[in-house]
C-alpha cells in the first residue's frame, strides 16, 4: 500500500493528534502546550481539508485521472475522488520497463487523460516520453516526497497540498 498517508490533511489530522499525545506522553510537563498546538493545527489542517474538496467540487468525477511520476497520491486520490495512474511503482528508484511504458500510453490515449504531472524528484524523461506518445500534457511539478526549497512554491505542508491541488485542478478543469 501506498505509504504516502500524509498526502491526505483528514489523515494528517489524525497523525497529529498521535504526535500531540506521544509528545505529551514523553514530556507531561508541555502536555497543555503540545494539546494547544495541535488544537490550532487541527483546524488548519481541517480549513486545508474543505478548501481542496472545494477546488474539485465542479470538476466530473469521470475526469478525474492523471499520470504522475510514482504512486505518491493514492490517499490523496481516495480522499478525493481522483484516480492516479502511475508510470512507476511506489519506489522512485528504477525505471519502468518499456512494456509498463507502452500500456500506461495505451491507457491514456483510450481513456482520454490529458494531464500528466511529473513529481519534484522524479527523472522528467519517462513523463516526457509518455506524454509525447500519448498526446497528453505535461500538467507541471507536483511536490510528493519532498518539499520545496524555503523560496519555492511548497515551502511547507499545507503550501505543498495547495500547490499540488491547485496544479490538478487546473489541469483536470482545462
Amino acid at each position: 500500500r501506498d505509504p504516502h498517508v500524509w498526502r491526505d490533511p483528514k489523515r494528517a489530522q489524525a497523525m497529529v493528534r498521535r504526535i500531540a499525545a506521544g509528545l505529551a506522553a514523553a514530556d507531561p510537563a508541555g502536555k497543555a502546550g503540545y494539546e494547544a498546538n495541535a488544537a490550532r493545527y487541527l483546524e488548519r489542517l481541517e480549513a486545508l481539508h474543505a478548501w481542496v474538496e472545494a477546488q474539485f467540487a465542479d470538476i466530473p468525477r469521470a475526469r478525474r485521472r492523471i499520470v504522475t511520476s510514482h504512486d505518491a497520491f493514492a490517499y490523496y486520490g481516495e480522499r478525493y475522488g481522483i484516480d492516479f495512474l502511475a508510470a512507476q511503482g511506489i519506489s522512485t528508484r528504477g525505471e519502468p520497463s518499456a512494456r509498463h511504458i507502452a500500456r500506461l500510453v495505451q491507457q491514456i490515449r483510450r481513456e482520454r487523460i490529458t494531464a500528466i504531472f511529473i513529481e519534484g524528484m522524479a527523472n522528467p524523461r519517462v513523463l516526457e516520453q509518455v506524454a509525447g506518445e500519448s498526446g497528453a500534457r505535461i500538467g507541471g511539478t507536483l511536490y510528493s516526497d519532498a518539499l520545496s526549497g524555503p523560496d519555492g512554491p511548497a515551502p511547507t505542508y499545507e503550501a505543498m497540498i495547495r500547490h499540488n491541488t491547485n496544479r490538478i485542478a487546473e489541469a483536470l478543469a482545462g
